[in-house]
Order: C-alpha cells, then structure tokens, then sequence
C-alpha cells in the first residue's frame, strides 16, 4: 500500500521548490540556489510518477463507470487491462524510489586491489580483476586515473589504487560498484604450473565512496607526517629519477598512504590525501553500520572485506557470486569488464532487502544454490 499522504507531501515540496527558484533572491544565491536545485532534482521523478498515477487513477474509474455504457464498454474493456498493467508497474516503481537513498551512492570512488593468498598467481588475479573494472569504467564511459601501484616481479599487482570518476551529469560510480568489495577468489591453471593442476588463489578489493574535505576533517599539521621520496618502479627515467614520492602518515589512526604516480610533489599530496580522506571516511561508516544489527545481517548490505564474495572458475567458465547465490557461465565476458548482470542483480537485491525492512516487499530471493569448489 502506497503513502499517498508522504507522496502528496513530496509533491507539494516540489512545487514549492519551483517557485523558489524563480525567485531574484533565491537565483542571486549560487550555494543556496544549487542546494534548492539539488532538492528539486531529488524530487522530479517521485513526484512525476505520483502525478501519472493520479492520471491513470482517474483514467481506470472513467473507464469502470463506462462499463455501464453499451456504446463505451468495448473500449472501455480493451483499455482496462493495459491501465491496471501501468498502475502495478508505476506503483512498484514509486516503492522504490521513496527508499532511503544512500548518500554517497553519486560519489566517485577509491577502488584499492591487493593480491592475497597464493603468491605471485594472486598478484597475477590482482591485476586481472583490475583489467576487468578499468574495462568497466571504459564502458560506462567513466574516467579511471592510478594513484599508486606496486607490481610484482611476476608481472602481477601486489596493491593497486586508482581513482573511478563518474562523467559529469551521470553520477553513480559508488553505486554501481559499492558491491564490489571483499574477497574475490580464482580457480584455474597458473601459468608457472608444470602439471596442469588447477590452483585457487585470492584478491581483496575495497570501494571507498571519495571523501570531501567537509566529510573529513584533517590537522595536517597536528595529524599527518609527511615524507618525500624518489619514485621507484615503471615509469621511465623521468619517474625514477625525481624525488615527487609523497607518503602520508595518519598519525591518529597509523594508516600510511603513498603515491608516486605523478612526477609533481604536489600532485602526489592531492592525490594521497584523496586516499586518505576515504579511507578515514570509510572507518567512520563502518562504525555506523555496525551499530545497526539489522543491516550488517544482510548478505549484500555487509561490507566486511573479508567475506568471499565472488568465485571466478576458469575451467568451467563459470562466475558464482556467493551472496545472491548467482552463476553466470560466461566468465570470458565478465573478465572483459561486462559487469553490467551482476552489478544489476546485487543492486535489484539489495533493493529488496530495503523494500522488506519497509514493510512493503517479501524479502529478496537468491538465485538459487551453486556449487562453487
């Protein structure tokens, strides 16, 4: 059952808003007039859909009183099903959008992929998995820039950072690949292995929502250590050469932070304190999601990095992501970045769960049991 009372509310705010914004005060204005617009926007498809379901409302009980007419009921019978279609799909998207919006799901992100166990084959994963979301990126058509990256001697990434920045208008980086984070896991044939044997090694990856200095308050001169370096690895003579490293010490919470991806000092700094910055922020939500039992309990909603979430098995071309019990058998597709599937499904998953906690949904449903050994 709809809130009418909450969507009549909303649809009023909404047209209070429109006529604050024609206002010479409001418009002179910038930071209150972008706040105002920034409400408005939030409110234009809620309160579009409310005003169609009025009209369909009004549109079925014509029709049903015509039913007594001989010279409409014809019509009237062949309108109604299509109306009562309309009305069941715009009511279940209405319940969605009055959900409680995640605040950083329009911010950009911190994507961070470390090798774990297997060695030198979970460095190899590592950069493979980073191959896949810089693919991705490439296909949503958003900007992906490394900010520090440490390679293994086998050609794989023992840590990589980079930045994944949404095209402006089209935000959504964080919710699109906050689903991302925990363990990921391999099972296929290394390249050094002699007799064939399939091996099962690990990656972590984390997805931090980008931190503003507002999110964060940093006392660089009380909280931070800084040290400059000469940058070491790939690069060129150019990178090897000039002393631009930049590694920041978070004193208050010992986190350390490197980047030597730029030849500027002062690039590098920007670029740590981005890390930085989410990462502190990425804390402070943990806490807050942990002092609320109910959402931690959910299999999605987690974001323990621990937890193995996703199972890559090469020789039977299979991805199985283990929280939502879904197997797709195109692995080759998935690694090319063709995420789109699986990004969907978690998102439509967690989606229930909100609908359920709200009391308007049954709860989410899995895929259905695999066997991912």
């Amino acid at each position: 059952m709809l809130p009418l009372d909450k969507l009549a509310s909303l649809a009023r705010r909404y047209r209070e808003l429109e006529d604050m914004l024609c206002r010479a005060e409001i418009v002179s204005d910038r930071q209150q007039f972008q706040r105002l617009s920034k409400e408005r926007s939030e409110l234009e498809p809620i309160t579009a859909a409310y005003q169609r379901l009025l009209e369909l409302e009004k549109k079925i009980a014509d029709d049903e009183a015509a039913l007594q007419d001989p010279e409409l009921r014809e019509l009237a019978q062949m309108e109604l099903p299509e109306l009562h279609t309309e009305q069941a799909t715009l009511e279940a998207d209405i319940q969605l959008l009055l959900l409680p919006r995640d605040p950083n799901d329009d911010k950009n992100v911190i994507l961070e992929i470390r090798g774990g166990e297997g060695g030198e084959e979970a460095c190899l994963f590592a950069a493979d998995l980073f191959k896949m979301y810089a693919k991705y990126a490439e296909n949503r058509g958003w900007k992906l820039e490394v900010m520090s990256l440490s390679e293994a001697s086998a050609g794989g990434y023992k840590e990589v950072v980079a930045m994944v920045s949404g095209r402006q208008g089209q935000p959504g980086v964080y919710s699109a690949l906050r689903f991302e984070s925990g363990g990921h896991r391999v099972q296929r044939v290394p390249a050094t292995e002699a007799q064939g044997r399939i091996h099962t090694s690990a990656a972590t990856v984390a997805v931090l929502p980008e931190a503003e200095e507002v999110d964060v308050h940093i006392d660089e001169a009380k909280d931070l250590e800084i040290s400059i370096a000469a940058s070491g690895g790939p690069g060129g003579q150019g990178v090897n050469t000039t002393n631009s490293a930049v590694q920041i010490l978070h004193k208050p919470s010992g986190i350390i932070v490197k980047c030597q991806d730029e030849r500027s000092q002062i690039k590098n700094k920007a670029k740590a304190l981005k890390v930085l910055r989410s990462r502190l922020f990425d804390i402070e939500r943990e806490k807050q999601d942990a002092a609320t039992a109910a959402e931690r309990r959910g299999m999605v909603s987690t974001g323990e990095r621990s937890m193995k979430v996703r199972t890559y098995n090469y020789p039977q071309n299979r991805v199985t992501d283990h929280r939502i019990k879904l197997t797709l058998n195109k692995l080759e597709r998935i690694v090319a970045g063709d995420l789109d599937e699986i990004v969907s499904a978690l998102q439509s998953y967690r989606q229930a769960e909100l609908l359920h906690a709200a009391g308007l949904g049954d709860g989410p449903k899995r895929a259905g049991e695999a066997d991912d050994d």
